[in-house]
């Protein structure tokens, strides 16, 4: 196996499938600039057949994006491998992914399909991507909930029709970690070396990264993921949280990609600002709170030495890190914070601040610097009247 995964970002087509998001063809040209910045391979620009603003959206990201690879979604029907084919015609690096669910619910339920008719439309339809593009994908849409034996026969004809990236979805976001495990290394032991095994989770149960990450650890070396997580219900795998997992644990995984981790932040600021879905502050890698420290204890330890509490690097993420002022700082975060601002204090001085602050913080707030100074202000003139003087307040 390859030492290297293939990063393949969604954000454009199942990222923007979450409630309430609906990119403009300008918005998403935007967001996929970025993706190329961060370094992603491969760009799922969309859906075309699903509409006219997603077809003109793929067809300008083919237009104006180089580097990644840009894919766009087919399923097993005519009508949306020709719309998928016309969109990518710009791109000198296009694939065709195409699916179809293979779990019985779907077959029954949504297809009206017998297995083998859903056999023979994976075989025909691959044939059909192959004789356009070289780069095919096949998904088993529900393959967690799949019959083991029919999963394996379904993707082994895929990649006889011309497959070359087969992808196990966890498309409901049912799978437990260990069984998606088991279930990627039988799909692996299956396969032609040459041939790509990808993972794409969802996180109904909160496992989306967990269950890509251990997909990975089983043979997987291409991971389908989401720019803030965003996506179908509670989301897909976080490219965040995956792209960083790889690179700080690379003693755990023992793979590569090619992510530029500092415009990671800045990847996750855009999508967030043009889908209008807020990250939530306590998320990993992104949220305004990842690296924000608030207990006096961690912020001692922070100011001695950052690797206390902070193993990964903040800046190389694009972030910083900062220590918050509010009910639970102490002295040593205080003392920074008006040493940074060029505030001379006493001990006297930095006992009542802190009296004051936590004070304050008692209704849920954290202290900014415009705060900070008024409360230094506040404090008796006969404390702090000629440093006043001497900073020209």
């Amino acid at each position: 196996m390859s030492d290297r995964v293939i990063i393949f970002d969604t954000t454009l087509r199942d990222g923007e499938q979450s409630p309430r998001v609906a990119l403009t063809v300008a918005e998403k040209v935007e967001i996929a600039h970025q993706l190329a910045r961060l370094g992603v391979d491969v760009i799922e620009a969309g859906f075309p057949v699903s509409s006219s603003g997603d077809f003109d959206a793929v067809r300008a990201i083919s237009g104006e994006i180089s580097g990644p690879t840009i894919a766009a979604l087919a399923r097993c029907e005519e009508q949306d491998l020709e719309a998928a084919i016309r969109a990518l015609e710009p791109t000198a690096h296009a694939r065709l992914h195409v699916f179809i669910a293979t779990s019985p619910v779907h077959m029954e339920a949504k297809l009206k399909l017998k297995p083998d008719q859903v056999l023979e439309r994976i075989d025909r339809f691959v044939r059909f991507a192959r004789q356009h593009v070289a780069d095919v994908e096949f998904s088993a849409e529900d393959a967690t909930r799949s019959d083991r034996d029919f999963l394996l026969d379904a993707v082994c004809v895929a990649v006889e029709a011309g497959a070359r990236t087969i992808n196990i979805p966890d498309t409901v976001g049912y799978a437990m970690t260990d069984e998606f495990r088991q279930l990627i290394s039988g799909v692996r032991a299956e396969l032609p070396d040459e041939v790509i095994l990808s993972v794409h989770c969802h996180d109904d149960l909160g496992l989306a990264v967990a269950n890509s990450l251990a997909g990975i650890l089983a043979g997987a070396r291409q991971v389908e993921v989401a720019v803030n997580g965003i996506g179908e219900r509670a989301g897909n795998a976080a490219l965040e949280e995956v792209g960083v997992a790889l690179a700080a644990r690379r003693d755990v995984f023992d793979v590569q990609h090619q992510l530029n981790l500092q415009e990671m932040y800045r990847t996750s600021q855009l999508v967030s600002r043009l889908t209008g879905m807020v990250v939530q502050p306590n998320k990993a890698i992104v949220g305004a709170n990842a690296f924000r420290h608030e207990s006096g204890i961690h912020q001692d330890g922070i100011l001695k030495d950052p690797r206390t509490y902070e193993f990964l690097d903040a800046t190389a993420l694009g972030q910083g890190s900062h220590l918050v002022l509010g009910k639970h700082s102490g002295r040593h975060a205080l003392s920074e914070r008006l040493e940074r601002l060029g505030i001379a204090y006493t001990v006297e001085d930095l006992r009542q601040m802190q009296h004051q602050i936590k004070k304050l913080a008692e209704g849920k707030r954290v202290i900014n610097d415009e705060e900070l100074y008024r409360i230094w202000q506040s404090l008796p003139q006969s404390e702090v009247g000629n440093r006043r003087s001497s900073l020209g307040s």
